[in-house]
């Protein structure tokens, strides 16, 4: 890249750094005045216009000075040459923070909370989807001799309850039975395999099989194949997803940002389909990704979030996923404060669930 456009990106940079600052349009003797360019005010001034006429920055009203557009902000992005580090003692309290909390809804409350002070922008987490998840422990507890209550948790610390009821009570033993059973089929799987493995469970007990030891008539046989039914459910058809938004609040101070879109966005986080899209888009383990104005508008497949930016990753162990987090905010964002508190707290999330 030629010297000429590393300067103007340099005057790019500053553009957007002080507009992010400040909120007002930039003049190329505020510029020479606030930053060290090396140049002229006529050189910036030119600067200017080949930034403007290239669609990096644009001129909101007459005689005033410039502000970013979605492109200048893209260029500004993808030219950062790394996230803005965090010193040891930041590092440490987002830990402590974190692994603080006493399991999954505290960690993740904790989360959204930190991130959006960090940032000062709404702050989203996906809680851990199932489909990415392992069985780390079934507990079958009897309610009654009739009534049963399946506690599935998984190595994310998500935790599901299911009540079964039994067409026949079960003894002791047979609870006891059915506990290992089901734990030995479920234990240590994916949930897709585990799902599997239970049906097969519930095939060859409670179809009739005369090899097998229990015909579709003993209770236990039928109690196997009642759980499988609903653990199936659990494990493979139950698609809800939880989304957990902290900081709000914070969009409301940074209105003018948005114009006249400020509702529909207010509107897209508490229907939250559209944000879990985003996040939903955002697969790559330990990648930060910037969608900015349209490029979210697009990613979401809706209109709905018209002149904001998400930032967005992933959180998890070194094998899995677990789900996706971020912040939405305004483009006139602090782009590499952002982006490193995205990382760092997805990084800790990850530790802590991933310890436990």
């Amino acid at each position: 890249m030629s010297s000429a456009d590393d300067r103007r990106f340099g005057v790019l940079r500053a553009i957007v750094a002080d507009f992010v600052a400040t909120r007002e349009p930039i003049g190329s003797k505020t510029l020479v005045e606030r930053h060290n360019l090396g140049v002229s005010s006529a050189t910036v001034r030119n600067d200017m216009a080949v930034l403007e006429a290239e669609g990096y920055i644009t001129q909101p009203h007459t005689s005033s000075g410039r502000i970013p557009t979605e492109k200048g902000y893209r260029e500004f992005v993808d030219r950062l040459d790394g996230v803005k580090p965090m010193s040891a003692p930041e590092r440490r309290a987002i830990l402590d923070f974190l692994d603080s909390g006493v399991d999954l809804d505290d960690v993740l409350r904790r989360a959204v909370r930190l991130l959006a002070q960090l940032t000062r922008q709404v702050a989203v987490v996906q809680y851990p989807t199932l489909s990415a998840s392992t069985v780390r422990h079934l507990e079958v507890v009897a309610l009654t001799p009739a009534r049963l209550l399946l506690v599935v948790i998984t190595d994310s610390g998500r935790v599901d309850q299911r009540i079964v009821e039994l067409g026949n009570p079960l003894d002791e033993h047979q609870l006891a039975q059915l506990r290992d059973l089901l734990g030995k089929a479920l234990d240590g799987k994916r949930l897709s395999a585990a799902s599997i493995a239970v049906a097969d469970l519930a095939g060859q007990l409670v179809g009739g099989d005369r090899n097998q030891p229990m015909g579709a008539g003993n209770p236990l046989a039928d109690a196997i194949g009642r759980a499988a039914t609903v653990l199936v459910e659990t494990l493979v058809e139950h698609r809800e997803e939880r989304l957990l938004t902290g900081g709000t609040a914070n969009l409301t101070h940074n209105t003018a940002d948005f114009g006249g879109s400020l509702r529909t966005v207010l509107e897209a986080l508490e229907e939250q389909v559209v944000v879990l899209k985003l996040l939903a888009a955002q697969q790559e383990a330990g990648k930060v990704t910037v969608r900015i104005g349209h490029e979210t508008e697009v990613a979401a497949g809706a209109g709905e979030m018209a002149g904001t930016s998400v930032v967005t990753t992933t959180y998890g162990t070194m094998d899995t996923v677990y789900g996706g987090m971020g912040v939405l905010g305004p483009t006139r964002m602090d782009y590499p404060g952002t982006i490193s508190s995205v990382a760092a707290v997805a990084l800790y999330i990850g530790e802590v669930l991933g310890s436990r």
